[in-house]
């Protein structure tokens, strides 16, 4: 079973995405602050990390780009959530390191397709 940080703010998006991925047989974690999704994937070392990119504080570009730098994280794939849905910002999460961007809400089947796909290139 692969683990999943959910990285995310919103107590309400945290409940669906973590239903959505135990119903598909995944193990979540979750942290809700940049900084302590940055402490926990260096702890957990999760196989996949979905990250909502507006938070307080380390917002999801600061954070992906703070995995990709550590040597112990940055092969961890990183998927972004995030209702910020110009191509620029697609852009720059792709350049932070994502391996992939999607716009919020996400349906399941899209959610599911994108975390297969970024778990079976590791």
């Amino acid at each position: 079973m692969a683990e999943i940080l959910l990285i995310e703010d919103s107590p309400t998006d945290t409940h669906a995405y973590s239903a959505v991925l135990r119903e598909n047989g995944y193990d979540v974690k979750t942290a809700s602050t940049g900084e302590e999704g940055i402490a926990l994937a260096g702890e957990l070392k999760p196989d996949l990390i979905l990250m909502d990119i507006v938070m307080p504080g380390v917002n999801g570009f600061q954070a992906t780009r703070e995995l990709q730098k550590s040597t112990e994280t940055a092969d961890i794939p990183v998927i972004m959530l995030s209702t910020k849905n110009q191509e620029t910002d697609r852009i720059w999460g792709m350049r932070q390191g994502a391996t992939d961007y999607l716009i919020k809400p996400v349906s399941r089947d899209t959610l599911i397709n994108s975390i297969k796909t970024a778990l079976s290139d590791i």
